[in-house]
């Protein structure tokens, strides 16, 4: 919500704030998703890197971080944004529950780091086939990954559904050759 607010996209705002109200009274806490029902089709995650980037910031160079995998500086800095603004972290890391003021100790801080190399191993099982046929059919992985990782960004900022710099001439002169 806070990232679509601060690239203006104020529709998207909109939908995300219905969902989460929607789905937190009448989905009962979000245990079934009533707003998607009602026509408030889930969007795409917006992250604090593509703010950057919709802000016109360079994405700077690639490189991949161990455990993290594919990044940017652009999106790197944009990692810590996301770290700041994700509710998790403030629930695992908030001194008050911590130390137990408010009768809440089960959280520790090493719960976030947790939860998100939890969600990392979850998104390489969902995609596994994907990634071994890219290894398979790539002559360069590192560049194959690169592009691949690159592209997706450029078609997140843009909030688009295909390829940023695509047209139909690129389809075209490949049918002819």
């Amino acid at each position: 919500l806070s990232n679509n607010i601060l690239q203006g996209d104020f529709r998207e705002a909109g939908n995300t704030a219905g969902r989460f109200l929607i789905n937190t009274t009448v989905g009962i806490l979000g245990v079934w998703d009533p707003a998607a029902v009602l026509g408030l089709e889930p969007q795409g995650k917006e992250d604090f890197g593509q703010t950057l980037g919709r802000w016109g910031t360079n994405s700077g160079c690639y490189f991949v971080l161990p455990i993290l995998g594919p990044t940017t500086v652009r999106d790197s800095v944009g990692l810590v944004g996301n770290i700041f603004i994700d509710p998790i972290y403030h629930i695992t890391h908030n001194s008050e529950i911590h130390n137990g003021l408010l009768g809440n100790d089960n959280y520790s801080e090493h719960s976030y780091y947790y939860y998100r190399g939890t969600s990392a191993v979850d998104f390489r099982s969902k995609n596994i086939e994907s990634f071994d046929s890219l290894e398979r059919n790539s002559i360069d992985l590192y560049a194959s990954v690169k592009s691949l990782y690159i592209q997706e960004r450029n078609k997140k900022i843009a909030n688009s559904q295909s390829l940023v710099g695509q047209d139909a001439s690129d389809w075209e002169e490949i049918d002819t050759n």
